[in-house]
């Protein structure tokens, strides 16, 4: 449903559904039992400055009954963030389409504390592109290649090509030359097929019994020590304890996700015993901590390729980052 109010400092506003009945009188009172405990003054302020409106822009005031709305739009007062010491580079601009570098630790959208030190809140404001949309997201701890639609006329012609799954994504991580201890060596390439779900627990995402919903393929494309010297492609000889999954050595992974669950490629190498370097989530939750700008997940979004629905070319944007871990 398309927004009444326009997007200020690169946050669209906040939509609100109302209920149908209840024991509020009017739009004020529901809004104050949801959120009065919090800033009642700055709500009833709201209401009075028209800043809440519904269907068609229609200002409401303290007196708007509840039935009159189904949905009401507000800007949320934004709380002061930290700036993250990272930077986006962008890599192509055109009258459809933006393509950047997204750094590790920056969200791709807006969520939870992190509104105005977003991928897309900074790239709004810093392009004046308040219509611009991400076309896929990344995690938050993911870096590598975003795309974002610039033209809202034509978003759709590209959003058709990432629901039928006719975009060609791949991905670099770093994790242990060997499976952990427990798991079965692993013949590459290998192609991981399996069920995942959200999680009702703090991990994001689960695999559970069923019909494959997640496929991966995964390649190893070279061996190297913690110390960086290339330890080549033969690592029969490389076994051991250590701190990264069972194996003194390391390894640059590449990975082609066929599908986007959430964590997809974080689960599927952890269920290899293949944990990726620095990932706190998978395959153990370690306790919440800061972040840590000198321990970015290793994990890469390198490229992405896909025929162009305006011109009818194949296209391919590369990342111009590199994994720090990768000797």
């Amino acid at each position: 449903m398309q927004s009444p109010l326009p997007v200020r400092d690169g946050v669209n506003a906040t939509r609100l559904r109302l209920p149908d009945a209840g024991p509020w009188e009017t739009a004020l009172d529901y809004m104050m039992h949801r959120w009065g405990h919090i800033d009642p003054q700055g709500i009833e302020d709201r209401f009075d400055a028209g800043e809440i409106v519904g269907e068609a822009g229609v200002v409401l005031d303290r007196t708007t009954p509840l039935q009159n709305h189904t949905f009401i739009w507000y800007y949320r007062t934004l709380p002061t963030e930290t700036r993250i010491p990272v930077e986006l580079n962008i890599l192509h601009q055109d009258d459809h389409l933006l393509v950047v570098d997204k750094p590790h630790f920056l969200p791709t959208t807006p969520g939870g504390t992190y509104i105005q030190e977003s991928a897309l809140v900074r790239l709004r404001n810093q392009l004046g592109l308040p219509e611009l949309i991400p076309m896929h997201r990344l995690d938050r701890m993911t870096a590598g290649i975003l795309l974002l639609s610039t033209n809202p006329e034509t978003r759709g012609k590209y959003q058709v090509l990432f629901e039928k799954r006719q975009v060609q994504k791949e991905y670099e991580c770093v994790s242990a030359a060997e499976p952990a201890p427990g798991h079965p060596a692993v013949d590459f390439p290998v192609v991981v097929r399996n069920r995942m779900t959200k999680s009702r627990s703090y991990l994001l995402a689960e695999v559970i019994d069923g019909e494959p919903n997640a496929e991966t393929r995964i390649e190893r494309l070279r061996t190297f020590d913690a110390a960086g010297t290339d330890a080549g492609r033969d690592v029969s000889a490389t076994s051991g304890s250590g701190p990264d999954g069972g194996s003194r050595h390391r390894a640059l992974y590449r990975l082609e996700p066929h599908s986007g669950k959430t964590h997809q490629l974080r689960v599927h190498m952890a269920s290899l015993g293949l944990g990726i370097v620095n990932d706190a989530f998978y395959p153990e939750l370690l306790d919440k901590a800061p972040d840590d700008y000198t321990k970015p997940l290793q994990l890469l979004a390198r490229g992405i390729r896909f025929v162009d629905p305006i011109s009818g070319l194949p296209v391919e944007y590369r990342s111009g980052l590199n994994l720090s871990e990768a000797r």
